[in-house]
């Protein structure tokens, strides 16, 4: 799509653009391969912290991979810095609203002649990975692949999976307090008694383990998630 002011960094060119919702405009971040080919899209949503370095990096990385990212801030601007701040900008936002505003992004990404196919995919981290399962469950055939790390809080009824068309990774960190083991387990078994195509994945970390920037990135599991998201959207987005 022309008309995007972005800027090139080597193999991608990445920046905020806008898109409306609902009435209201919400600015994202857009990372997208340099090549001006056509790629398929990918939300991307984020951490509590907001539309930090840590998103603005994970939306390069898979820009790298071959996708249009979009990561919709739906924190209209703000970055918090200390996890009280981070923790009262999230128990602030309207989740339904939030849930809106991506699935406006989604027919932004659907719109742009250089994303294809039309499905995208949908990935979040933390406070993300939870809004990413209610994107989910409110999506009319839009979402190709679902990808969720350590989405805190979301405790399904068999009700909510079966509304879940797409294919489910869910990647989570075994000593995690936020998503104990029987959250993980009552999700995990949901998606089989429902027939949902998904893998679940536990590692030997804790939450938030893909983010080095707060002290709670484990290198190891970080790296074999990350391989199964690209294996996951390899496989289903293309």
């Amino acid at each position: 799509m022309t008309g995007d002011n972005l800027t090139n960094n080597g193999d991608v060119s990445v920046g905020t653009i806008s898109y409306h919702s609902d009435g209201s405009t919400v600015d994202g971040y857009l990372a997208r391969p340099s090549d001006g080919a056509a790629h398929p899209g990918v939300i991307l949503i984020q951490e509590w912290w907001g539309i930090d370095s840590h998103i603005k990096d994970l939306a390069e990385r898979l820009a790298r991979q071959g996708y249009i990212v979009l990561a919709p801030d739906l924190y209209h601007g703000q970055v918090a810095n200390e996890p009280d701040e981070a923790g009262k900008a999230m128990m602030a936002l309207n989740k339904d609203n939030a849930v809106t505003e991506i699935r406006h992004g989604i027919d932004y990404l659907q719109s742009r002649n250089d994303v294809a196919p039309a499905k995208v995919g949908l990935v979040g981290f933390c406070m993300g990975g939870f809004i990413a399962w209610q994107t989910a469950e409110a999506e009319n055939g839009e979402i190709a692949a679902l990808a969720t790390f350590y989405g805190a809080g979301y405790q399904p009824t068999a009700d909510d999976i079966r509304k879940i068309t797409a294919p489910v990774l869910a990647q989570y960190g075994d000593y995690d307090d936020s998503v104990p083991a029987e959250h993980r387990e009552h999700i995990a078994n949901l998606l089989k008694q429902e027939g949902k195509t998904h893998k679940v994945l536990v590692y030997h970390a804790g939450h938030a383990f893909v983010n080095p920037e707060h002290g709670a990135g484990v290198p190891e599991a970080a790296d074999q998630a990350w391989a199964e998201l690209l294996a996951w959207f390899k496989q289903y987005l293309g």
